[in-house]
Order: C-alpha cells, then structure tokens, then sequence
C-alpha cells in the first residue's frame, strides 16, 4: 500500500474537482435513496389513506408527490454532473501522473533504464498509469460517498428509531470493511497474474508486429506466434480466475444485501420508533435498505482495482524512485563555445569487470578534425556515449573547453553538441517536425505574425539544406515540408534517412560535431558529397568522427586507431600510409 501514496499526494492539486466529484456521487446516492425510500412510504401511506374517505381527503398528496419528482430530477441532475466532474477530475489527475512520471523519467541515463525491454518500459508509461485512474474513479470516490452515505442515512433513521439505524448502518459498515478486504486477499494473486500476463502479451505484442519483416524472413513466424498464443491463453486463464473471484463478490454481496434487508423487515415489523403497528414506516425502512445496494455494489469489484493499483504502482514506482545515475551541473551561466575535448585516463565496461574502454586517454583541440577508426567492439561508439554522458567513465576525466563535463547543466551540454549518430531516429509526423528538431531553441516567441514569418523564412532554408544533402526529390510538389514520412521515417529508405540525420546537424550551430558513422549505407560518390558537405559545415567547429571506411581521412587533422580499449597507433592520413599495414592495407582495400 505504500507504493499508493506518492500517487495519492498527487491528487491534492486537483482537489477542487475531486470534491466536486464526491460531493455530487454523495448527492446521487442520497437523492436515489430517498426516491426509493419516499416513493415506498408515500405508496403505502396512500393505501392506508385510502382505507376511508376522511383519511382520504386529510392525506397531503401534493407535497411526497412534488418530492418523488424533485429527487428524480434531482438524481438525473447528479449523475450527470457527478459523470462529468468525476471523469474530468480523472483526466487531470492521468496528465498530472504522466507529467510527474516523465518527468521522473527523462533525467535516468541509458545505464539506469538498461534493464527494461522498450515494450515493457511502453506498457508501465501508459497502461500502468492508465490502472491508477481507478483508484479515484472507482475506489476513493465511491468508497468515501458510501461511507459519508452511511453516516447520513443512521443520522436520518435514528430520528424514527435509533436501534433500526443503528442496526442498518452496522450491517452496512460491516460490509464496507470486511468485503474489500476479504476479497481483496482472495484476489490479489490473481489480480497479480493477470496484470503481468497482460504486461507480457503487450510486450511479445509489440515485438511480434516491430519484426514481422525478420520473423518471415528467417522462418520463425510460426514460433513466435505459438510464443504470443501461450501468452494470450495464460492472459485468458487469469482473467477466468479474476472473473470468478469477483463473480464471488458479488453474489455475496447481494445475498448480504438480501439477508439485511430479511433482518430490517423482520425488526421493523414490531414496530419502527413508538408506532406499533408500524404503518407507512415499514416501507420507509424496508424500501430504504433496499436501495442501499446502489452504494454497495462497487465494494464487490473495489478488491479488484485495489490490487491492480497496488501492482501498477510498484511498476511505476520502479521507474519513478529510481535515483539518475548522471547529474549535471547547477552554474547555468557555464557554456563551452571552443568544442575542446580532453579525455585522461577514462576507463569504462557496461558489465562490472568487462572493459570497454580501459585508461583511454585522448586530446581534440578547438577546430581539429579527428577520426577514430577500428573494429566492430573495440570502443568507438562507447566513447562518444561518455560525451554526450549517455553513460559515465568508470574512472577518469572528461573536459570541455578545459572544464569538467559534469560541470555543465544538461542544456549547456546540447547547445554545445551536433550529433549524427549510428542510429537515425525519425518520427511519426511530417518532414518539417523531423527536420526543426534541430531547431528547438531557435523558433521566437513573439507575435503570431513573428512566428508566421520566422515560420516561412526557415521554410526556405529547410528545403535548402535538404537539397544540398541530396534529397531534392523530396524538396517537389506542394508544401513538400509537410508530407507525412510515417512512423521511423517508414516511407523513406535508409540511405534518405541518414541524409536527414545529416540535414539536420547542418541546421544546429554548436562548436562541437560528433559524427558516428554518419554515411553508413551511402554509395562512395555519395558519401564523398556528403563528407565534403559536412567538413565545409565544420571548418570552424571541432569535429570527432567515427568510421569504418577511409573516406576524406586525408582531410583529418588527426588519426587514432583503437583496439581492446585503447588508442593502438596515432597519426595523419600520410603518416599511417608509411607507419602501419594494416591502415595502409584498408586503404588499398576500401579505396
């Protein structure tokens, strides 16, 4: 239970909502009480009326009439608003939770998210969070307007006879504690299951449609599916169970609610307060219990979404407790403005006891061109994770322009950072969205008429940059900035998406460039354009690139071979050719 309260104080900034929200479920339960209890008594007062005609023409029809209307009005109205209020107030509350989640989420580096699939991670982001909207929805709110509701129905019946009130409002309470919690333990190793059965087909889910292409390729389709089926019939299963359990709730319920009511009977048939026989009354205390199942029916699944929210706390607490493994620094006035690197000592392995990267040590002054080359493994990529401070060094120092990395505030760190990564990323929305990625801190403030016109003029210089990488067919037709490129860029190849990869650092002004592998997948007399294209960009920047091939390395200002871990040999284009063979020997390869 104690995963529940950060969550809980969460809802204190929606607390106006949410007592609106209580206040009209307390005054729909009342009116639907009392319209059943008034329409049970007037019935029977009018037949007891009716028994002579001077009881007939002395009975008030007019005012439990005008009462029978008012509260069906009444409860109409109530429920309603009662709709609306609740489920606004749960709307708030689920962009309250998804803001305080992510915003727990996006300081936690690659190292503290590493242990989570993507679909798992999916699945706790929106179907976690989407299960803790019940515990206002359906166990806060209709929980504390039953309670309230008992509390006012033995005030109102202990008026007519305080041992009848006392009686109902006993069996009631008695049901609103013991039922959640009876079932509650009845049901939570179920309610478990099927929550980490659900969590589990989501996951195979996604993967199964994210490879359909390499399932079919390699002929494991069939297996994967018998997979994803074993998992929907154990989904299956823990739902039967789950529906038996609260199938169980309810019946009890409703044979509690039935021998409650056989007891109110069988009491108030001696009489209710001093009147014996008990008359109208009767009806009054009968009908009254009778409509009492309204605000007992959501104790029956009230165990359920309790352990649901439990469970799906714990997940998002995982995420949300969880301490960054980097920080950054506080001094926002700190920027580096040179793109200077200097990497001592730096030791690093994503397991405790393999290294990745081991006593590296490295210098870029502002303005070089420096190339890393090596194998698959040998650290490259690692190195450049440790930059950006995706990861930190297990031992070490990293500086910018003569100043510790940590020492600058994330924001510094990117305004001072272009990357094209091995990995080009694009998402789901138009060609302009992909590209002004880049751009996010350039777009005024102003005026709508600034906008518009900053709008346009950086139109402009989008199609432009798009034609210089060589995508100029995708520059045609009209408004071409606002075709729809699907989700990842789908509808584009692969060698067009790592032209936008590149578009995009041609429209980021930092003084540090950090390329790796920027024409992978590129023809040579492409990736001979698009290297010249990126050294005119960074003639003025400092530029640290990783490849596989010896394309523009005559252009480097310097050359650092690695392997296991460490810089092997060092030097220029020139100097390599004579010194080592195995350069030399890529370069009569590759060439």
């Amino acid at each position: 239970m104690k995963h529940l309260l950060p969550f809980i104080k969460l809802f204190k900034r929606q607390w106006l909502m949410m007592l609106v929200g209580l206040l009209l479920s307390l005054t729909t339960l009342a009116a639907g009480i009392g319209l059943l209890s008034l329409s049970g008594w007037f019935l029977s007062a009018t037949a007891v009326a009716g028994l002579s005609v001077v009881t007939a023409q002395a009975f008030n029809y007019f005012t439990p009439a005008g009462g029978v209307r008012f509260l069906s009005i009444a409860r109409t109205a109530s429920r309603y608003g009662e709709r609306l209020a609740t489920h606004e107030a749960t709307f708030r509350l689920l962009t309250e939770l998804r803001t305080w989640a992510w915003g727990k989420l996006m300081p936690l580096s690659a190292k503290d998210l590493s242990h989570l699939r993507g679909g798992d991670l999916l699945n706790r982001l929106v179907a976690d969070i989407d299960t803790l909207d019940h515990l206002y929805l359906r166990l806060i709110t209709p929980l504390l307007a039953s309670l309230l509701m008992i509390a006012a129905l033995y005030g109102f019946l202990a008026w007519f006879d305080s041992e009848l009130a006392l009686t109902l409002c006993g069996v009631l309470l008695s049901l609103w504690f013991l039922l959640p919690l009876v079932f509650y333990r009845l049901g939570h190793r179920p309610g478990i299951a099927q929550l980490e059965n659900r969590r589990q087909y989501r996951v195979l889910l996604l993967e199964y449609l994210q490879g359909q292409a390499e399932l079919t390729l390699f002929g494991a389709e069939k297996r994967f599916r018998a997979e994803l089926d074993s998992a929907q019939e154990k989904l299956f299963a823990s739902q039967s169970t789950m529906t038996a359990v609260t199938a169980l709730s309810q019946a009890l319920l409703i044979l509690s609610h039935g021998l409650a009511l056989v007891l109110l009977l069988y009491l108030a048939a001696d009489g209710v307060g001093d009147k014996v026989p008990p008359g109208p009354l009767l009806a009054l205390v009968v009908f009254m219990t009778l409509a009492c199942i309204e605000m007992l029916m959501p104790l029956a699944g009230a165990f359920q979404h309790l352990s649901a929210c439990v469970q799906a706390a714990e997940r998002v607490s995982d995420i949300t407790e969880r301490c960054p493994s980097i920080g950054y620094g506080e001094e926002a006035s700190l920027a580096a403005s040179r793109g200077a690197l200097s990497i001592a000592g730096v030791s690093f392995g994503y397991q405790p006891g393999q290294r990745v990267l081991d006593d590296l040590s490295l210098e870029v002054k502002p303005g070089e061109k420096l190339a890393l080359l090596g194998q698959t493994g040998c650290g490259k990529s690692s190195l450049l994770s440790l930059i950006t401070r995706e990861w930190m060094p297990e031992s070490g120092t990293i500086l910018l322009d003569g100043h510790p990395i940590e020492s600058y505030s994330e924001q510094a760190l990117r305004r001072a950072m272009t990357v094209v990564s091995q990995r080009i990323y694009l998402f789901a929305g138009t060609l302009r969205d992909n590209l002004t990625l880049a751009q996010f801190e350039q777009a005024p403030a102003g005026s709508r008429a600034e906008r518009k016109a900053w709008r346009e003029a950086n139109d402009a210089r989008l199609i432009a940059v798009l034609q210089r990488v060589g995508l100029g067919a995708l520059t045609q037709g009209d408004k071409p900035l606002d075709n729809w490129i699907g989700e990842g860029g789908r509808q584009l190849s692969g060698g067009e998406r790592r032209r936008i990869g590149v578009a995009r650092a041609l429209l980021r002004d930092a003084p540090l460039l950090l390329l790796d592998e920027p024409t992978e997948g590129l023809d040579q007399r492409t990736e001979r354009e698009i290297m010249a294209l990126l050294l005119e960009f960074a003639k003025d920047k400092t530029m640290v690139m990783i490849s596989h091939r010896l394309t523009a390395m005559d252009k480097m200002d310097s050359i650092h071979l690695m392997e296991a871990g460490k810089i092997r040999i060092s030097g220029t284009h020139q100097n390599l050719l004579a010194q080592d063979t195995h350069y030399a020997s890529l370069n009569r390869v590759l060439s």
